[in-house]
């Protein structure tokens, strides 16, 4: 007979499920506190850290320090607030779980950048006078760049190991807000790695490549984008520069017709001469098409001393785009019938020139009243803080590429991204790319837009990486009618005028064999080859206006598929903005 009471077993099971119950709210409500605790320590040092680029930008250690100070504290306290074993095991608990991790982890990424990165940083800042950065009458003070390389390398190695960790935060996972914050993040850890690394760079090779111990002379070889190479765009004009004692000169201005095509070939590499026949090595404007500048370098010196002979120690190549930056730091810039600003001055080179001043003659001239009076404002009138931040922002584009002939700078070149060379995959991230070469023999790229997208899983069973190139012919319908022969090639190299034929190169990650290959999802014939351990494909695509091509590429196998993906691009006018897709398998 019952008494109305439950049995002894079940009284037991709701007493223990009301204490879980009872853990999971205060667990709950812990990680709550906690998180919120977490979340405005990481705005306040989202907040700090804009602040702190502003006081450097200004020279003001003072303010700098402060900033540095409250960075250091409240990234330490949101370290601390999503450490303990409550926290953790939150990120263990499915769909939840990875924005526990992804907060845990941009915590620890803050705090370690703050004291391994940042602290070395500003010590090394009271070394360098950060209102003048050295510079005195046109000339680069050379002697504390060696009091600032240990504390500059400890930050790179800091800021490198940090951008690898933030790559690696699957912010896809992740509630909207959360997945901006980590984007965000991202690109601001990506961005100081880019500066610091650079600057690390410079301080251990600047005082050499500027002629502390003896003169050096370096090649300058201007690119257009309006005719794209595989480094930024064809060679539109070529000089010799002075380094001595940290002082920079103009010491010769030429042209391309200075260099006429050769009988014999410069000796080329096997890929390239798969991707661009002998090209490179006949005519020194397509020597950029060459994808690594480490083999580009040597032969735009070569091509040099065969006709004005001399000393060359390196070649640094540009883009136009640099001019554009530079332009922020040094003001307007009148040449040729032109006044250019930061603005309008891509504008002019790329396209307005060539309406304006129909003569190919006079274009040159006018190019190298550009870029002499540009280079001779920078090295003489321009703010040197703004010089180094443009400077900056253009590496960090990938629109300056720099050789040296002496061994022990190349190796330090060649593993920087000033180098132009492919950079080497690694444990936790490998490297794609895209090159884009011009063959409409006019100045169409002016007009075309480019769209890459990236995606790792497993197809077939097997991981896989793929790429995805969406290239545009943005000019108006009536290209063929309204631009200058000069600009759409004139049909001279049977393309129709007003159409774009380009080249498009793309090379998977290391060890990845290309498994497919198509043009707007049909079968289409492809150029094949090796890029060291690297699969490329190249693709001839030709667009009239207003018409598009989507590329996709497939690498699949070891080495593809299992890390975070970053693309390498030639550099077009715009800056290069590569991003992620969901992978739907096409082989």
């Amino acid at each position: 007979m019952s008494d109305g009471r439950l049995p002894r077993r079940r009284r037991w099971g709701r007493w223990v499920l009301g204490i879980v119950l009872a853990c999971l709210l205060v667990a709950f409500g812990w990680v709550t506190i906690r998180g919120i605790g977490a979340v405005n320590n990481l705005q306040q040092v989202a907040q700090n850290s804009s602040q702190l680029k502003a006081a450097i930008a200004e020279g003001d250690l003072v303010r700098a320090g402060k900033y540095s100070e409250s960075i250091t504290r409240h990234a330490a306290s949101a370290r601390e607030l999503t450490s303990d074993p409550v926290w953790q095991g939150f990120a263990l608990i499915p769909w939840l779980g990875p924005n526990f991790r992804a907060v845990s982890e941009i915590a620890q990424i803050a705090d370690d950048v703050s004291t391994e990165a940042l602290a070395p940083m500003l010590a090394a800042a009271d070394d360098i006078d950060l209102a003048g950065l050295g510079f005195s009458g046109g000339a680069i003070d050379l002697t504390p760049f060696g009091a600032v390389q240990a504390p500059l390398a400890q930050a790179t190695a800091a800021l490198d190991e940090a951008e690898e960790r933030a790559v690696r935060i699957d912010a896809d996972a992740t509630l909207p807000p959360l997945a901006d914050a980590v984007r965000e993040m991202r690109s601001t850890v990506t961005e100081a790695a880019t500066v610091v690394g650079t600057l690390h760079g410079a301080s251990v090779l600047l005082p050499t490549m500027l002629g502390s111990t003896e003169p050096r002379y370096y090649v300058l070889a201007m690119q257009n984008n309006a005719e794209l190479r595989s480094s930024g765009g064809i060679i539109g004009s070529i000089a010799l520069l002075r380094a001595e004692s940290g002082r920079i000169t103009l010491e010769r201005q030429a042209s391309t017709v200075d260099f006429p095509p050769l009988d014999a070939p410069l000796p080329l590499s096997d890929s390239t001469v798969a991707l661009f026949e002998d090209g490179p090595g006949r005519y020194l404007q397509n020597l950029t098409s060459i994808p690594d500048f480490a083999e580009a370098g040597p032969a735009i010196a070569t091509r040099w001393q065969g006709v004005f002979g001399g000393q060359v120690d390196g070649v640094i190549a540009v883009d136009t785009v640099v001019a554009a930056h530079l332009m922020d730091a040094v003001g307007d810039l009148s040449f040729g019938p032109f006044t250019a600003t930061s603005e309008n001055v891509v504008s002019i080179l790329l396209s307005e020139i060539y309406a304006a001043i129909p003569d190919p003659v006079v274009q040159d001239q006018v190019f190298a009243q550009a870029a002499t009076g540009l280079l001779g404002a920078a090295l003489s009138g321009a703010d040197p803080q703004a010089l180094l931040s443009s400077l900056a922002e253009s590496a960090g584009e990938n629109r300056i590429r720099i050789w040296s002939a002496h061994e022990d700078e190349q190796l330090l070149l060649a593993a920087s991204s000033l180098g132009g060379t492919i950079p080497n995959d690694t444990d936790g991230i490998s490297h794609v790319g895209v090159l884009l070469n011009d063959t409409t023999g006019g100045k169409m790229d002016y007009y075309a837009s480019e769209s890459v997208t990236t995606a790792i899983g497993v197809c077939d069973g097997r991981p896989t990486t793929q790429v995805r190139v969406t290239w545009t012919n943005d000019a108006p319908a009536d290209a063929a009618t309204s631009l200058p022969p000069y600009v759409t090639g004139g049909g001279n190299y049977g393309v129709p005028p007003g159409s774009v034929r380009t080249l498009i190169t793309v090379f998977g990650p290391e060890g990845a064999p290309l498994s497919h290959t198509d043009l707007d999802g049909a079968e289409a014939p492809v150029q094949t080859t090796l890029l060291g351990a690297r699969s490329a494909v190249q693709h001839d695509v030709v667009l009239a206006p207003g018409e598009s091509a989507t590329i996709t590429v497939e690498f699949q196998g070891e080495g593809a598929g299992e890390r975070v993906t970053r693309v390498v691009q030639t550099p077009t006018i715009d800056a290069p903005d590569a991003t992620r897709h969901e992978l739907r398998c096409a082989s």
